[in-house]
This record gives C-alpha cells, structure tokens and sequence, in this order.
C-alpha cells in the first residue's frame, strides 16, 4: 500500500516540480531559483510494471520471453521531462551562469578530464529527472550486461565487447562460456613481434629494402577511427620522433582520384600494404585491394605479395587466396563492430607501424581508463553518462536534432568525422530492440570543424540561425609551442581565448540594450542581436597525448552507447547501409552489361526513368571501354603500362 501511494503522489510532485518560476524571482544580477530537487528524487527507484513486461528467460538486457511492452516515452520518468522542459523555456543561460554553487555543480572531473556542462539548458533538477529516466531504462543493467559479453546486439546475436581490446592482461570477460582477453593479447602480442621486425628492418621487402611506408586500405571504421588516432598523434613530440623516416596513408574510397592520392610519390619496393577486411569481402576495400595489388606486382612481380600485404581478416581462406600468407593475417572478432574497431588490430597494426607499439599500449590504457570509468562510476559522476542524458535531454526533449562537436586543437580535426559515423550508424534507427516503431526520434545529426576554422564558416548558424548544441574541446598544452617576441599571447593561447570565448558568446549573447548603449545604428539592432541561451559543454584535456586520445576516444563510444540504451535501440547493428549496397550491385551488373555489349540501359532493365536516365547519361559521357582482350587501365604515374612514354 505504501509504494502504490508513492506511486500516485508522484504526479502531483511532478505538477508542483514543473511549474514555471516565477517573474519575481528573476532579479537582475542573480540566477532564477531552480525548483527544489527533492520530488525529481522521489521518483527515484519507482517501479511500474506496466513498462516492464513479463519476464521469462533470456539475458540481463533483453530477456527474451519478455511481452510486448511499452516504450519508455510512456513512462512516468519521460513525462516528468516533458513537463520540465516548461520549466526550462523560462530560464536563460546569462542568469543561470551566475550562479557560482550552480557551475561548480556541474563541473565533472576524471583523471585530470575536466568536463564543464553548466552553459547546458538544465538545472540539478533536470539533472535528477534525467537520472531517474537511467534509472526505469535499467541503464546499470544493460551496461553490465554489455561488460559481461552478453549477447546485447540481438539482432545479429553477437556480444558487443569492444572494451575488451583494452583490458589488461589480467582482466577476464567471457564470451559464451570463454574468457577472450587471452585471444586479444595473443594478437596484440603478435602485432607486436611484426610491427617491431618491420621497424628495425629485420622484416624487408622483395627487394631487401627496409618497409618505411604503410598504406592501409579499408572503409567505414576501418579508416575514419585509424585516421582520427594518426592525425591526433602525429605531432605528439615523441610519436613525432618515433615516426621519423615513416609514411602512413590510407585508402578508403574506390574513386582512383583516392587510389593516387595515397600511392602518390612512394616506392613499391618500401611499401607494405594492410587490407583491413574481416570477411575479405567488403567491395570497395577489395577492389581498392586488387588495385594496389597490381600497382606492386606490375613492379616488382607476383612473388612480391607475400613480403608487402598484410591482412586484418578473419576469413583466413580468402586471405590465402589473395595471395598473403594466413600467417601475416591478424585477427579480429564478431563481437567488435566495425566503428568501435580502432582499439582492435584494424587501427593498433598499422598504427604500432608508425609510431612502435609502446605508443599504442599508452592510447589503450587511456581508452580502458575511460572504460572502468565508464563501467564504475555513479552516473551523478559519470561523464559518459551525463553527456549521454544531456544529449538526450537536447534532441528529444528540447528538440535539437544536431550535434556540433568543435575541437579547438587542428590535431583533432578528423575526430568529428570518425564520432560522426560512431553516434550516427549507431542510434540512427527507426525502431526499438524489440523491432517496435520509436515514438520519437533517435538520434543527431553530427558535424564539425576545428577551431577557429569553423567560426568562419558555420558558425553564423549556431549564434543566429537554429539552435545547435555545441562540444567544445580544448587542450591545456599544445603539441607545438609557438610564440612570436612582441606578441600578446602564444599561438595556441589564442586559439583558446577563442575557445573560452566561443562558449559564452553562445550562452550569453548581446541583447538590443547593450547594442544601444554601445551606440549601434537602430537599423543595424536587429542584425547584431545575439538571443544567447544556446546550450554548449567544454571539454578541457591537459595534453594531447595517445592517453589522451584513448580517453576521448572511450568518452564519446560510451556516451552514444548510454544514448542507445536508454532510447532502447540497438547501437551495434547497422542495416540502414545494407539496402544501398544490394541496390549498387544491381547497378554494377548491368553496366557491365551495357558496356561490354555497346548497348543503353533501357526500360526492360527495371529501372525507373530517372536512374534509367541517369545511368545512360554517364555512359555516353564515358570514353567506350570495350574489352575484346581484358587488360588493366592505369595512370602513367602509377604503372608504366601500354601507350606510356615515361616510366612513373
């Protein structure tokens, strides 16, 4: 009886909780007051077994004789938010950043993270309300059960344990009665060996000559997560020495413009290649594969394969027919999706090839710091988690369907692409886990651009157009120290007045009153007026060292896993790129068709008049490609081949 008169208080709690502050209350200098935190907590732990379903058997986070239920945007917990953001709409960020026990409340530090959300719409109630929302989507729960290799991503039936590429040696996670920790170090200890051969010179090329350049040929995961690492560390000081003498290139696209650009200038006798595939069947990789593969023999001779490719492949049968020795394939496994590969041999091979692989056991060990954060912090502390709910709180409470993740650091310039596809292949979905239509949309467009680069292209929209939840990320000590005599601040110290400045320019803005007082043209008011009230979080790391690139790496995986868990979608499976794929290959055939056969495509082919149109109009803009006798077609520059004047 006494928890069923909880239950029934609790709405009228949440009435009294959500009502508006009152104007009177709003005095000038003093941030509005906040309505008190108690009845957001009340809810706390309440349980409504009409969300729950009936449970039967299955694991932690699905149980698999679960009924039908209902999704959580019936809850209680997500009707309380809706009602808060009433609350919200009447506050203003110029009047809540005054208030000092507020920012200091919103200030999260871990391991020398330090992570500030007070220029966030929301309040320690909102806070409390978003706690209580982890709390009925059983947030502890499904992160066990992820932890534990539990079969969370149902869809495929496969565990999702990409935190176990960065566990100690002396660590354990089963996988279906396994522990897989062995198995992860047996490859990293074996990208170790070879990494290290190769970068004394004991392992040589067809030639005899040392390997000093890598070209890693992959997509998706299996270049945007490498290529953010490489770029963060290149100019790291001692991954800067460590990588002297050495080039790394990747190749993802099949457009041949990306095939030159990455072989342009290196010598096949001194490049080893890495085809990242796990099934060895992705179809640009391996076209991009068998390209570079004919760039080498045409040089140095079939015989060259086996001294200069290299496999990441799970599919040990077709690596060997490709021509690389099985025993130069390192392995990865079904319960590492492709975007949360970085940390598995897909980026540590031929990231260990450019900067040793002591650099690398320093970016894991930052990613597991993360992790254990992650996995044991309270979520009132836990800064994957309350990036995870703050989001959430924006998107689909607030409305902010786009993310601008804004690191003021050009080291970091490929890190919004690579979160781009982690976020957005991840919780981009439509329905539930459960295969139910979402009654909300999941999910954030996301974009960015180093600093200050991006404040002259995008940023009028942030500051005057829609309102676009901003991640500014900052580090303390630059990579490169430049400061001219004379000058008033350092180089880098003026990219982080920007950084400091940016942030509040979006909170605060300037308003017509102060545009007036500073003597602004009447008709030029309305053109200056900044609303401010823009939500914004600063992240601020001491270094940017591979530490350093490991812990933000783990802090914005487990951020979007948070998301996911919470909107109840599964983060681990990607069918949204499977139609387009199926759709190309149809494409693939019959150009083939109509090009070998000097025909059109035409209305018996199936398809619509546009595609049809389209198609025949590349075609007859192509110079005819007839193949009589099939030979290879190259650039000049690449490989000396029939019609060449020059050798390349």
């Amino acid at each position: 009886m006494q928890q069923a008169a909880a239950i029934g208080t609790s709405s009228l709690q949440g009435q009294q909780l959500h009502r508006r502050t009152p104007a009177a209350a709003r005095r000038p200098g003093r941030a509005p007051v906040a309505p008190p935190v108690h009845a957001a907590q009340a809810q706390l732990g309440l349980t409504d077994k009409t969300h729950d379903g009936i449970v039967t058997s299955g694991n932690a986070y699905r149980p698999a004789g679960t009924v039908k239920r209902l999704p959580i945007a019936y809850s209680p917990e997500w009707n309380a938010l809706r009602e808060h953001t009433k609350e919200i709409e009447s506050l203003h960020l110029r009047d809540l950043l005054q208030d000092e026990e507020r920012t200091d409340s919103l200030v999260r530090e871990h391991n020398s993270l330090y992570v500030d959300f007070s220029r966030q719409n929301v309040t320690q109630t909102t806070l409390q309300l978003l706690l209580n929302l982890a709390e009925r989507a059983k947030l502890r729960t499904k992160m066990n059960a992820m932890f534990a290799g539990e079969h969370i991503n149902n869809t495929e039936d496969r565990a999702v344990l990409h935190t176990a590429l960065r566990m100690p040696r002396d660590e354990q996670v089963f996988v279906d009665g396994k522990d897989v920790v062995p198995d992860v170090w047996e490859v990293l200890d074996k990208i170790r060996d070879f990494t290290e051969r190769v970068r004394n010179g004991e392992w040589v090329g067809a030639t005899g000559k040392p390997l000093t350049d890598v070209v890693a040929i992959g997509i998706g995961g299996s270049y945007l997560g490498p290529l953010f690492v490489h770029t963060a560390m290149q100019f790291d000081e001692q991954c800067k020495n460590l990588s002297q003498g050495r080039k790394l290139r990747f190749l993802a696209n099949v457009d041949p413009v990306d095939v030159a650009k990455a072989l342009n200038g290196l010598n096949p006798e001194t490049t080893l290649v890495i085809v990242i595939s796990k099934t060895f069947t992705t179809t640009e990789t391996m076209l991009n594969a068998r390209t570079v593969r004919t760039w080498l023999t045409a040089e140095l001779g079939q015989e060259a394969v086996a001294k200069h490719m290299v496999a990441v492949s799970t599919n040990l049968k077709l690596v060997e027919e490709f021509g690389i020795d099985p025993n130069n394939a390192f392995g990865f496994w079904d319960w590492v999706g492709g975007r949360y590969s970085v940390t598995s041999a897909v980026g540590i091979l031929p990231l260990a090839l450019q900067y040793g692989f002591e650099k690398m056991e320093e970016f894991l060990r930052g990613a597991h710091d993360i992790d254990c954060h992650f996995r044991d912090t309270p979520f009132q502390d836990n800064i994957p988690v309350l990036m995870g709910l703050i989001s959430i709180w924006n998107s689909t409470f607030l409305g902010r369907s786009s993310v601008a993740v804004l690191p003021y650091c050009q080291a970091l310039s490929k890190f919004p692409s690579h979160i781009q596809q982690v976020a957005m292949e991840s919780v981009g979905k439509q329905v539930s886990i459960d295969g139910e239509p979402l009654p909300f949309k999941a999910g954030e467009i996301y974009f960015g651009e180093p600093g200050t680069n991006g404040q002259h292209s995008f940023y009028q929209l942030i500051h005057q157009g829609r309102v676009v939840p901003c991640e500014f990320i900052g580090v303390v000590k630059s990579q490169q120290s430049v400061y001219l005599k004379g000058e008033l601040v350092s180089n880098h110290d003026e990219l982080m007045c920007n950084f400091f400045a940016q942030a509040d320019a979006l909170a605060i803005g300037k308003d017509s009153a102060t545009l007036r007082s500073e003597g602004v043209p009447e008709y030029l008011i309305p053109h200056k007026t900044f609303s401010g009230n823009r939500p914004s979080t600063s992240l601020l790391l001491p270094s940017l060292t591979p530490f350093r690139v490991g812990q933000l790496l783990a802090l914005y995986e487990n951020r979007v896993a948070t998301q996911g868990f919470i909107w109840n979608v599964n983060s681990f499976d990607q069918w949204g790129v499977e139609l387009g794929k199926v759709l190309a290959s149809r494409v693939r055939t019959m150009m083939h068709t109509a090009r070998t056969r000097s025909r059109r495509i035409t209305i018996t082919d199936g398809f619509n008049p546009s595609t049809r149109k389209m198609i025949n109009r590349y075609l007859d803009g192509k110079n005819q490609m007839l193949y009589p006798e099939p030979r290879d077609v190259f650039p000049c520059d690449l490989i000396h081949s029939e019609g060449c004047d020059t050798k390349w």
